[in-house]
């Protein structure tokens, strides 16, 4: 495969839909009702085929195995999905925050090196 090759491109991408609904459910160890479920809570919405079939990223099957994991502890979906969503947009809040930090510092010692 040469570096220009498009479907190499694809194969590396998290985000390309590559996994059937029937394929993402085996490799979860779940139903496809799981999957629907947690698309119904919204918490991924998966790529459709143009025959309108579902299709998965890796990405997506990451935050599926996430809901899973709490609902095989006893979590309800719905909250379980919740729950996902919660953390992710806290790291995300987090991510911000220190890059603000990090920035607000720099100006600090930026300022404070040129007077003296």
């Amino acid at each position: 495969m040469t570096a220009d090759n498009p479907l190499g491109d694809r194969l590396d991408d998290d985000d390309y839909p590559a996994y059937t609904m029937g394929r993402a459910a085996e490799m979860l160890g779940t139903t496809p009702g799981f999957l629907r479920a947690i698309g119904e809570a919204r918490l991924i919405t998966p790529l459709r085929s143009e025959g309108g079939h579902r299709r998965y990223s890796r990405y997506q099957l990451r935050i599926a195995a996430r809901a899973r994991e709490l609902v095989d502890r006893g979590t309800p979906i719905e909250a379980a999905c919740r729950i996902v969503i919660l953390e992710d947009q806290l790291e995300e809040a987090q991510r911000i925050n220190a890059e603000y930090r990090r920035a607000a510092s720099e100006a600090a010692d930026s300022s404070g090196s040129g007077s003296g």
